[in-house]
């Protein structure tokens, strides 16, 4: 005998991976994510619950994590939607692997409040724009890419300050990190950067191989203690008795992290950071 399936109606296709349904067994709104669960789709049609192209079923009413996406969902431009379907097909092509499913709503909510910024006269500044581009450079090439797309569809000049933005979210798409942690880290990466210049009068060439080596470091080791990823470090006493001066900027630094990110950071972490100021300094010291 076969098994009754359930059915959602589908209230509104929003773009080729997006559709809002009613249904289930509770009658409620929901947000579909699939990929190409709204190709050919119209309005008035349904989907199985055991559609094998549902990825991700969200409840409207789940209003704290995605109340900031339902006005996006009633009034999303369908080309900002065609647009953002390219996009993360772009990404998918880079990227193999399942992305997260955010992408497919945090992505067109921010082109489309980008182009009312640019349509307005408002400017878009990004302080963190090298750093950006030199730390996620496969990134930075597709949000380049995506702001072409972007550019020939709404006739709107994309600056490149907005391709470390859009970068963020494909970089947030790939990693599972979410975008505000992103722009975080980016702030706490450039107060820590400021500290050594400051504490060893030091001056970084930008995008040196030393200025490089050393933000894709901080940036990684941020991330790590942000999700309590525990690194082995075997040579810890060793770095603490050799590397005295480094480790003491390093113990400053870490409680720098510490108080920005509300998070312990472990005694790994502060040694592999003191083991990379030395590398820095050394080399420096040999370039004079």
């Amino acid at each position: 005998m076969a098994r009754d399936t359930e059915q959602f109606q589908v209230l509104r296709v929003i773009g080729n991976n997006v559709v809002m349904v009613e249904g289930g067994k509770k009658s409620k709104e929901y947000v579909i994510i699939g990929k190409g669960i709204g190709f050919a789709l119209k309005d008035t049609g349904v989907i199985d619950s055991d559609d094998p192209r549902i990825e991700k079923l969200f409840r409207l009413e789940d209003r704290e994590e995605w109340s900031q996406y339902q006005i996006l969902l009633e009034d999303i431009d369908p080309k900002v939607m065609r647009i953002t379907d390219e996009i993360i097909s772009d990404i998918a092509r880079e990227f193999p692997g399942k992305l997260n499913d955010k992408i497919y709503l945090a992505l067109p909510s921010h082109i489309q409040f980008t182009i009312f910024r640019l349509r307005s006269g408002m400017d878009i500044v990004n302080p963190f724009l090298e750093e950006t581009r030199m730390t996620f450079p496969k990134e930075f090439e597709i949000a380049s890419k995506a702001a072409g797309k972007i550019s020939e569809g709404f006739e709107v000049q994309i600056p490149e300050d907005e391709v470390g933005f859009l970068t963020y979210h494909v970089y947030s798409a790939v990693s599972n990190v979410p975008v505000g942690q992103l722009v975080k880290a980016s702030n706490i990466v450039s107060e820590l950067m400021e500290m050594i210049r400051s504490e060893r009068k030091i001056r970084f060439e930008q995008g040196s191989m030393n200025h490089v080596r050393l933000m894709v470091h901080l940036r990684f080791s941020i991330e790590r203690i942000l999700q309590g990823s525990l690194i082995d470090n075997p040579f810890v006493k060793h770095i603490k008795k050799e590397y005295k001066d480094e480790y003491k900027l390093a113990q400053r630094m870490g409680k720098v992290m510490q108080g920005k990110l509300s998070v312990d950071v472990p005694e790994e972490e502060i040694c592999f950071l003191a083991m990379h100021l030395h590398r820095l300094f050394q080399t420096i010291e040999k370039n004079k």
